[in-house]
This record gives C-alpha cells, structure tokens and sequence, in this order.
C-alpha cells in the first residue's frame, strides 16, 4: 500500500482539532514532517501522531525540501499564499486552510502557483461535507429550489470571540469574524447557488465591543488593546444575474439567533433554511398547501451505533487524499474559494470607503 508522505505546517489549534485527528484514522497517510514557529508544539504533535520519528522544523523551508507528497498549511491568514505558493512550486499538493488568502491578489498567486506544479490545491472548507450541506447541495443541484436568487449567510455568535492565538490580530488575520466565520457561512451559500460571479458589494463594518469588560464571554475576557479587528461586519453583495446574498458575521452580538456556517436561500420553487444545531428545514408549496420539511440525518435504532456519520473534518481529510492518491476528486476547488475571498476584500473595502465596491 502507498503511504501519502504529509508535512504540516503549524502546529496550533486547527491543526490539532481538525485535521490532526483526521488524517490520523487513515491508513495510506504517513506523518513525515511537522513545522511550527514554537518549537514544542511541532514535538509534540511529532510525539503524538509519529511516535517522535517524523523530521521536526521552525521553518517551513525546511520542511518542503523534504521528500513529501502533501502539504498542510495550518498557519496564520497573512502566510497561506507564501506557504501554499512555496509548497505547490516544490512539487508537493496543498490544502491550505480557510480563508484561502488575505486578498483575491495572493489567491491568484495561489492558483498560478497550482497550475505551474500540476498539483492539487484545496482549501479547508470542511462544513461542506455535513449531512446537511451535503443533502441541500443535492436539492439545489436537482433543481428543487428552482432559481435561488436571494441568500443570506450565517455567521453570528452572541458571546464567543476566540481569545487566543492571533484571532484579534488585524495584520495577521486580515480581519475578524467577517474572515474568520463569515467565510464558511459565505462559501457554503455560493456553492450552493452555483453562482461565483459577483457584480459589487456594500459593507459595513463595526467595533463597538472591543472595549467592552465583564463580556461573559465563552473563551473568557479579551484584551482590548489587542483586539484590532471587528468585532461584526455585514454585507450585501450583488451577483452579475440580479441575484443577492447578504452576509452576517459576528463574534459578539447581543441577539439570541445564533449559527454560523448556516445559509438561507429562496427559490422559485422553494426555500430552505439550516438552523442552529445544523438543523436543515426546507420549505414551499404542494398541493397548493405551504410545507415544512425537516430531513432526519440520524439512523438510530441499532444497538451500539447512534447512526451519525463520519465528521466534516474527517470527510474533508478522506476526500484530499484520495484525490491525492488519484481515487477521486476535489471538492473545493480553489477558484470557488478564490471567489469567497475576492467577496470579503470587496465588503470590507466598501466598508472602508463609504462606496459600493465593483469587482470589475
């Protein structure tokens, strides 16, 4: 059997919450490399998923001089084009995480990069793969909505602004819960509607928050001399076929209708709305009577198995190497998110401008 040759670079929370854990249950993939500004983390994740025996490094260009099939870059927003860009022109394949770039410029430099090497360049757009997303995706593309020509994205949280690593660091991040959750809420109502031609977009963006104390906040009191980005940011974004979508994104709003990575989108024919707790409700009119549809994504009734299916992440990992090993195809494709992050540029340039921002 051939083992995929993998190098992760940085170490931290995604890394070890998402991707670590995944590629860990599958058998073709061999750690070979880990990276990490911090020495002890890239040891430790050595100790943990490589028995200590996989080469460790503080530089991401030692890293991909190794002999390695894949690549992870796990890094800070500001280095996924450096990294991805580097790792593609070494000759190995890429998923970068979420967001792709910092702007629609690096994210071309990315795509440049892949169709230079001939290799695979993914992002990390895991949410794709839930069971809810997977069986709306399956609606839309039958047509069952008909025409979706309205859309929001869903990225609000009432009290949960990530308080560590460089989550509130503007430079770093290129942003706050508009790039960071407001991403996977944006990416997956694009794919849904198939639709990844934009005309402009307006935004507005908020710190209204940021000095706030006794927040109550889930990750505990943040530092407010370091909390450089937003804390909200909205969007309304034209498409070039008349379409809208509109973005909410917020790591702290005082509102008790909190999801994220959620989407609502009206049809022609019908609508559909994911929830909180990715409760997914579709919705119309049969039999000239309104509906309401909730799918069932469980398959209780086993002893010993609760019927819930593997996890987004664990599919995200599964589906990369397989593409890798040539036993099938990607699915997120680089331009699709190249797109998501050309949208935020847009939103928040307008929202610094005052202006409409048109991408052509």
């Amino acid at each position: 059997m051939k083992k995929l040759k993998v190098g992760i670079v940085g170490c931290g929370g995604i890394a070890n919450g998402k991707h670590l854990p995944a590629l860990k249950q599958i058998e073709e993939v061999e750690f070979a490399a880990f990276c990490d500004i911090i020495k002890d983390r890239a040891d430790k994740a050595n100790k943990e998923y490589a028995d200590g025996k996989a080469f460790v490094t503080e530089d991401y260009r030692e890293l991909i001089k190794r002999e390695l099939d894949a690549v992870f870059v796990c890094t800070p927003n500001c280095s996924h084009c450096e990294i991805s860009v580097a790792a593609l022109n070494a000759g190995k394949h890429v998923m970068c995480e979420k967001p792709m770039a910092m702007n629609y410029a690096e994210a071309q430099k990315m795509i440049e990069a892949r169709d230079k090497s001939g290799k695979l360049l993914t992002i990390g757009y895991q949410n794709r793969y839930r069971s809810d997303a997977v069986y709306l995706k399956k609606e839309c593309d039958k047509g069952n909505l008909g025409e979706i020509y309205v859309a929001t994205a869903h990225a609000i949280r009432r009290r949960a602004v990530p308080t560590w690593g460089v989550f509130l660091d503007e430079e770093k991040q290129g942003g706050g819960p508009l790039i960071d959750i407001g991403t996977h809420a944006l990416d997956l109502a694009l794919f849904m509607m198939n639709n990844y031609e934009p005309l402009y977009a307006c935004g507005s963006v908020y710190h209204k928050l940021n000095n706030d104390k006794e927040t109550a906040n889930a990750f505990g009191e943040w530092d407010p001399e370091k909390f450089t980005v937003e804390d909200s940011a909205f969007g309304f974004v034209v498409m070039k076929n008349g379409a809208t979508v509109k973005v909410d994104s917020s790591w702290a709003l005082n509102i008790t209708d909190v999801r994220e990575a959620a989407v609502t989108l009206c049809g022609t024919k019908a609508g559909a709305t994911i929830k909180r707790g990715e409760k997914l409700e579709l919705n119309g009119v049969k039999n000239n009577a309104q509906y309401i549809e909730t799918p069932d994504f469980s398959a209780g009734g086993v002893a010993f198995f609760d019927g819930k299916a593997q996890s987004s992440g664990d599919a995200e990992a599964r589906t990369f190497v397989n593409a890798v090993l040539g036993k099938g195809k990607l699915y997120v494709l680089p331009e699709q998110a190249a797109v998501v992050t050309r949208i935020l540029e847009g939103i928040y340039t307008s929202a610094k401008t005052g202006k409409p921002y048109y991408f052509d």
